[in-house]
Order: C-alpha cells, then structure tokens, then sequence
C-alpha cells in the first residue's frame, strides 16, 4: 500500500525573486523534512536553510524538526537579518538628529 501524501506549500523571497512551490509530502512529515523535499535548496543557490527561520501562515517554529506538517500548511522561509532592528533605529535617529543641528 501507498503512504499516504499531503499537499503544502514552500514560500521564499529575496528582493528580487519569489518562490511558492506546491508539494507533496509523506503524512507526518516534519517541517525540515518537508523543506528538504521541497526541492527549495536546489532553486535558490546560496540558501541554507539552517540558518533560516521557519514559519507556518506567519508565525515561527520554534523546532522544525520536531513539528510536523498538515495538509495545506503553508512553509514560509524567512531570510535572516541584516542589521538589528535596534541598530537601525539608532542609525536613523542620529542622522536625523545631525541633520537638525547642522
């Protein structure tokens, strides 16, 4: 007998790109074994999902190994961080303020 399959989605964005691909998965799949099967890796050079967090329709995995997949689920690759946040902000609001004053 077959194993049973589910459908999800594998979402990833750059700047430049977006990739939404639909799969199929063996049932009880978990979240790193459905974005290696994904075939996103090979698509997207450079991209190492190890250092990636993962999302499920918005919000983050904590363990993707340890979480499984349901049918329609919806993987989102988020890419890391250039700057923090923080840093940024400070950034911004210094300049501001240097452009005030002179």
């Amino acid at each position: 007998m077959a194993e049973a399959s589910i459908a999800i989605e594998v979402v990833y964005a750059t700047a430049e790109r977006q990739w939404l691909l639909a799969c199929e998965v063996p049932a009880g799949s978990s979240v790193s074994d459905a974005l290696r099967l994904s075939g996103l890796v090979e698509q997207v050079p450079g991209l190492d999902l190890a250092c990636c967090p993962v999302g499920i329709f918005g919000k983050v995995v904590s363990d993707p190994a340890a979480r499984r997949v349901e049918a329609g689920d919806r993987l989102e690759v988020y890419r890391p961080l250039q700057v923090d946040p923080l840093e940024a902000r400070k950034r911004r609001a210094a300049k501001a303020r240097a452009a005030r004053e002179g």
